[in-house]
This record gives C-alpha cells, sequence and structure tokens, in this order.
C-alpha cells in the first residue's frame, strides 16, 4: 500500500513537472525560434550557461534535454578501433560504408545522400532505441585533400574545391533529411580550415592569400552551409595565416555575416589548452576563453569551465557574451525537436516500436552498403581486357597478400555487423568448382609457389589504416593516419607483387588503400589493377562482383596520383599554384584526377549548348551526346571542366564545374544534361571584396577524366 502511494505520489509530480514545464514558452513550437531562445535564456542561471558550452546543452531543471555528438564519416560511429560511444560499453554495430575518399570516388551524388540518410536514420535509432550516442554528426570532412601525404585523406572526398562542395551538400542533405522543419540529424562539418597536415598540426599555420581562401579552401564548407543547410562546424587545430583556427575573425565575419552560419561551431578535441601550450598565443587560459567565446565558439571539446569563469570574474567576457553565443546551440537543439513533444516531430518516432528491427540487420541497409561499395571501385589498368576474369575457365586460384583475408576498420570507423574479405567474397563468387590456394606473404617462398601453381593470381594489398600501432606512431613510412602524416608514397609490398608476377604474369592487383600510391612498377608490368577503400562491410563481395564481371567498375579517382613524392611542393606550403593538384601541376601523373576505366566504350558525339553566352546569376544547360560502343551494360561519368582564355588573374589549367555518373545499356545513346552555374565561373576580387564574372571566353571542355578531354565548345562570359 505505501509503494502504491508514493508511487502515485511521484505520478503527480512528475506530470506537475511536466505541465510547468511546458507552460514556458520555449516549449511552444509554433512561437518564434528567437523569441523561444530568448525565453530559454531569461530562465537559465550563469551557471547553466556556463555549462551549455559544453557538447550537451542540457538544461535539467527546466527539463531541456540536449543531445551530443557522435562521429559518422562513413556510418555511425558506436564502437571500432577509437571506441566511440564509451570505452567500457559493448559496441553497438551500425551499418559501414567504405571510407569518405570510397565515397568520394563512386562520383554518385545522389547515391551519397542515401548512404547518409542511412547513417542519420541508425543515428536517430541507436538514441531513441538504445540510448547510444547522440544526434549531432561529425561529419562530413569537408577539407581538402590537397596533397597525398596528409594522414587524413582517406576523411577527404579529394583535391578539388568544387567536388567535395558537391558531395559535402549531398552528405549534409542526406544527414538532415527533408522535413521543412525538423532535422533527422545535425551535421557537423569538419575542420574549418585548410587543414591537411598532421605532423605539426597544433601548431603550424596554413598560409595562402585571400583568392585560394575564398575560391578553394572555404568553398565546400560555403557549399554545405548556403547550399547543404549544415549549421554546425569544428574549427580546425592549426592557424590560419597565423591566427588559430578557433579564435579566427572569419568565424564570425564570413561564415555567419556572410554565409548565414547561426548554429555550433565548436572547438577540435583538446583545442582550448592548444591555444597555450602549442600555440603559445594567449598569456593565461582566461583570456583564451574570452578570445575563443567572443570568435563565435559555443561548444568546447576539452576542459573549458575554469577558463570561461576566469574571463567572467575578470571582465574579459560578459554574460550576454555567452547568451549570444549560446543561441547558436539551441537553435540546432529546435531543429532537432529537442524542446518539442515528441508527437510533433517525425523523426521521434524511429526505433520507438518495440517490433523494429535493428536497421543494421536490414536488407535495404547492407543493399546501400553493397552498391555504394561497388560504386566506389575504379578500375585503373585493364590491359587487353584481362579483367573480368571468366570463372568458367579458371581452375585454380591464388589470392596472396597481407590484406587478401581482414576489413581493417580506421580511426573513425564504427563496429560494422558483419565483414566480408576479398578472400571470402571471392571464395562465395567461385563456389566448390575452383581450387583457391592463399598465401599472405612470401615466407618460404609460398606465395611464389602456388602463384605458379595458378591460372589466375589476385593480390591484395594496401595500407593499415590505424598503423597497427600506437596513437601518433606509423612504423612503416607510407602509411598515415590522425596525427601522423606519410614519409613515403611508395607501396611497400609491391616488392611482393613483383615476385608474385615473375613466378606468373597472370596476376591482378586489387589496392585497397585509404590514399595514393607511387605504383609505377605495378602500372608498368601488371596487365591490370583495381583501386579501393577500406573499411566497407561488403569489400570482398563488392570485389569479386568487379573482379568477375557481375558489376561493371566506373569509379574515378578524386585525387592526382603522382609518379614520384619528389613531384610535390613542400606538405606545408599551401599555395597551390606552385604545382600541386590537377589544376596546377606541371608533372605528368601516374593517374590523373577522374581516371578510371570500365569494361564497356563509350563514344562521345556531340555537345550543345543552352546559349553561347553567360552572365551573372544565369546557368547555362549542357546536353552531351553519348553512346556505349561496348557490349556490356555500364557507367559512365561524365565530367565537364572549363578553361578561363582570357583572365587578367591566374586561373587553374582547367576546374571541374559539373559532373554526372549514368547508366548506359550497351549499345544505347542518351543525351546527358549538365549544369553550368555562372556564379562557378567567379573569381574572387579582392580589391572589390566580392565574387565577379569577367568578360572573358571561357572553354567548356567535357570527357571521362581530367587528361581525356573528349568534346570542347567555347561560351562568352558577360
Amino acid at each position: 500500500m505505501k509503494n502504491s502511494i508514493l508511487y502515485i505520489f511521484f505520478l503527480l509530480s512528475a506530470n506537475l513537472m511536466l505541465s510547468q514545464q511546458k507552460q514556458y514558452p520555449f516549449r511552444n513550437p509554433n512561437l518564434d525560434t528567437e523569441k523561444r531562445i530568448d525565453n530559454l535564456l531569461s530562465l537559465m542561471t550563469l551557471d547553466e550557461k556556463v555549462q551549455a558550452l559544453s557538447t550537451n546543452p542540457s538544461v535539467k531543471r527546466l527539463g531541456l534535454i540536449g543531445t551530443g555528438h557522435v562521429e559518422g564519416l562513413h556510418g555511425l560511429a558506436l564502437g571500432g578501433p577509437g571506441e566511440w560511444g564509451g570505452k567500457n560499453k559493448k559496441p553497438l554495430p551500425t551499418t559501414t560504408f567504405p571510407q569518405a575518399y570510397g565515397l568520394g570516388e563512386t562520383w554518385d551524388v545522389e547515391l551519397l545522400q542515401k548512404v547518409a540518410n542511412v547513417e542519420g536514420y541508425e543515428t536517430r535509432f541507436a538514441l531513441q532505441k538504445y540510448n547510444r550516442g547522440g544526434l549531432v554528426v561529425r561529419a562530413p570532412n569537408a577539407d581538402i585533400a590537397r596533397d597525398p601525404r596528409w594522414g587524413r585523406t582517406e576523411e577527404s572526398y579529394g583535391e578539388d574545391a568544387f567536388f567535395n562542395g558537391t558531395m559535402t551538400v549531398a552528405f549534409v542533405k542526406g544527414l538532415q533529411g527533408n522535413n521543412p522543419k525538423y532535422w533527422q540529424t545535425a551535421s557537423l562539418m569538419k575542420h574549418f580550415l585548410a587543414n591537411s597536415n598532421e605532423d605539426g598540426r597544433t601548431y603550424t599555420s596554413s598560409d595562402f592569400d585571400e583568392r585560394l581562401w575564398r575560391e578553394y579552401y572555404a568553398l565546400p564548407f560555403q557549399m554545405g552551409v548556403v547550399q547543404g543547410g549544415s549549421r554546425a562546424y569544428m574549427a580546425a587545430y592549426n592557424k590560419v595565416n597565423g591566427i588559430p583556427a578557433m579564435v579566427h575573425p572569419m568565424l564570425k565575419n564570413i561564415t555567419q555575416k556572410e554565409w548565414g552560419q547561426n548554429g555550433i561551431i565548436c572547438t577540435d578535441g583538446g583545442a582550448f589548452k592548444l591555444l597555450l601550450s602549442d600555440h603559445k598565443y594567449y598569456a593565461d587560459k582566461y583570456l583564451g576563453a574570452a578570445a575563443a567565446v567572443k570568435a563565435g565558439i559555443n561548444q568546447f571539446l576539452d576542459e573549458f569551465v575554469d577558463g570561461v569563469y576566469g574571463a567572467l570574474s575578470n571582465g574579459y567576457l560578459k554574460e550576454k557574451d555567452l547568451d549570444e553565443v549560446l543561441r547558436g546551440n539551441y537553435r540546432v537543439m529546435i531543429k532537432l525537436g529537442m524542446l518539442d513533444a515528441s508527437n510533433e516531430n517525425p523523426y521521434s518516432k524511429i526505433g520507438k516500436d518495440k517490433d523494429t528491427i535493428d536497421p543494421w540487420k536490414t536488407e535495404a541497409h547492407k543493399k546501400i552498403a553493397l552498391e555504394a561499395t561497388q560504386k566506389s571501385i575504379v578500375l585503373l589498368k585493364n590491359e587487353n581486357g584481362f579483367l573480368p576474369l571468366q570463372k568458367e575457365k579458371i581452375k585454380t586460384l591464388a589470392v596472396i597478400g597481407p590484406r587478401a583475408d581482414e576489413v581493417l576498420l580506421d580511426w573513425y570507423s564504427g563496429t560494422p555487423p558483419y565483414v566480408i574479405t576479398p578472400l571470402e567474397g571471392i571464395k562465395k563468387k567461385l563456389g566448390s568448382n575452383v581450387e583457391v590456394l592463399v598465401a599472405k606473404n612470401n615466407i618460404d617462398g609460398k606465395a611464389a609457389t602456388i602463384a605458379k601453381k595458378a591460372d589466375v593470381v589476385i593480390v591484395v594489398v594496401g595500407n593499415h589504416p590505424v598503423c597497427n600501432a600506437g596513437w601518433a606512431n606509423c612504423p612503416v613510412p607510407s602509411e598515415g593516419k590522425e596525427a601522423v602524416d606519410r614519409q613515403s608514397l611508395t607501396l611497400e609490398q609491391e616488392d611482393l607483387i613483383k615476385v608474385v608476377y615473375q613466378a606468373n604474369p597472370k596476376t591482378v592487383v586489387a589496392l585497397i588503400s585509404s590514399f595514393p600510391y607511387a605504383i609505377n612498377w605495378t602500372q608498368e608490368n601488371v596487365p591490370a589493377i583495381v583501386h579501393m577503400a577500406q573499411n566497407s562491410q561488403e569489400t570482398g563481395t563488392a570485389l569479386a562482383d568487379v573482379l568477375f564481371g557481375d558489376y561493371n567498375p566506373a569509379g574515378r579517382l578524386t585525387q592526382t596520383w603522382v609518379k614520384d613524392i619528389a613531384d610535390l611542393p613542400e606538405l606545408l606550403d599551401y599555395n597551390i599554384r606552385n604545382g600541386r593538384t590537377y589544376m596546377y601541376s606541371k608533372k605528368k601523373p601516374l593517374y590523373a584526377f577522374g581516371h578510371g576505366l570500365s569494361y564497356t566504350t563509350f563514344k562521345y558525339n556531340s555537345v550543345e549548348l543552352s546559349s553561347e553566352t553567360i552572365s551573372k546569376n544565369e546557368e547555362l544547360k549542357v546536353t552531351v551526346s553519348i553512346t556505349n560502343t561496348g557490349n556490356k551494360d555500364g557507367d559512365e561519368v561524365i565530367q565537364l571542366y572549363v578553361k578561363q582564355l582570357e583572365s587578367k588573374v591566374e586561373r587553374p589549367e582547367k576546374e571541374l564545374k559539373a559532373f554526372k555518373r549514368v547508366f548506359f545499356k550497351a549499345g544505347e545513346t542518351k543525351n546527358v544534361d549538365l549544369v553550368l552555374k555562372a556564379k562557378d565561373l567567379e573569381y574572387w576580387n579582392t580589391a572589390k571584396q566580392t565574387f565577379e564574372l569577367e568578360k572573358n571566353t571561357i572553354e567548356i571542355q567535357l570527357g571521362s577524366a581530367s587528361d581525356n578531354i573528349l568534346l570542347k565548345k567555347k561560351i562568352a562570359a558577360k
């Protein structure tokens, strides 16, 4: 009886608290967002405001439960090598896609949005069914992979600003969903700005001129905010032109005042203390905390409380300064539905049904993982149609290499529900009719021995994404990761390829890697080479599908693969005009930006333009007639580049400005429409402090790679 009375009392108290909370104006979903935030801030104490500068802006006294961050570069991470979601918690499996580098190699905008939507759904599901994770997703990484030595190349879509921005927009939209009022999750882009060196990243400065800032380094972030709708990003560790990124005026003056970014701006992990310890930029943490808040930082990823209190007590900060930045946190919380009743938000129902199947177990999510992996595979070389292999003609196959029977996860991976290794995928594809011989290496001559016995050899090589070593340690020179840049572009396992090829020239190389390698010998000698990124749970199935012709590859490189490390400028040279990327390099590459082959052939017949001129704010429709002239169905990636012929300022040799991946049946002819936007042809006029379309002649170049231009047409910019 006593327990029943206590229970009734508890229910009455809870209902009273709930009714009181509902009376607060900030709880009213029909009230203007800014008025809701005005009311919330008026009710919060100073202590609550300081605490709300963390990654979880909850105010429990007012019944406001906010939400924190999760990692999600290529699938929600609640496990994996980084032990995301809790070191003492059992990993929660989630659908695991290829690394962002591989997702970029699909050149498929619609697919990328589907991938991100799957991740966003699983993020909601994990939180609302299992109380795991949060709804602010640290993805995508909008940084540009301007140099293949960068240890975090795997996190980037590639070296081209327009391409990265287009893929960033797709990923943001997928994560956030298409509801007009609420977001499925919030996309927090990383790392603003020009953060593409690991060695010395906590104190070095990325230096470049204003035009490169506007036209190159900032462009993917700008597109993510303006076109994608992201309202969250992470400031980088490094300095930008001598000023630490997390206190740089660009945060407020450009991203907020110009682009309309009005949500979360957070530090990177431990970055606040690095202002003093590594950058040595302030005399004490109180000055540093004040500068960060005044710059626009509203979430800290390390210990900040003492610094903020000290800044307040010293008069460096006022409560109104906290109010100003906290508004951004609560704008994001409102978009996520955290301040509203659950029946208002359609995403709040995800995972609430007791009979709901975990989405990572569904065939639908497995299918998207497989599609993304198939589409990410790049056929680098295929001499005399060596691929696809005809399994009915093979009696004995050798699978050799250190990556043959593993799927390696990187630092930002979650834990996949299952993995299919290359060896498993190949064995399943071949069935019991083919003898499969296996060797990890050539110890005791095993690799050479089985290669001689085989009809065909598949060598599976590549890097280890966490270097199989401790933090900030990569014993193998060509490997890299967060905190470690690569010291070499030489694939150490190429010697194994040489041994195998000597034993049996009928060799295919599958390079599974997070970044490019200078595989010159392999390109010169081995008849067929494919590249794919790490991490996908469907690695083996997709690879076997491509090798044996059940999927026609059409992935394309998103980075220039140089022949030699000496072809690159110094890593810390951020002026890309000094010979960096396909836009400015004078060296002939091993593989060009946009390169990728197919099992069929395509003919570019003709191009038609909707106009011969283009003016500010206009769009030009470019229609390309293309025929699949081969005997296999397949995708073609149509790439549109522009060359400014009469510019008064230095412009790239060529720049990607539109692309589309299109499926063709064998023998089919299609007219493919691409849109060229005048705003994408503009340059930053530093004198006028604005983007400007020059009166100029522009050459439109169409082809299947940056070095394979098949059609050209000139237009006049007016």
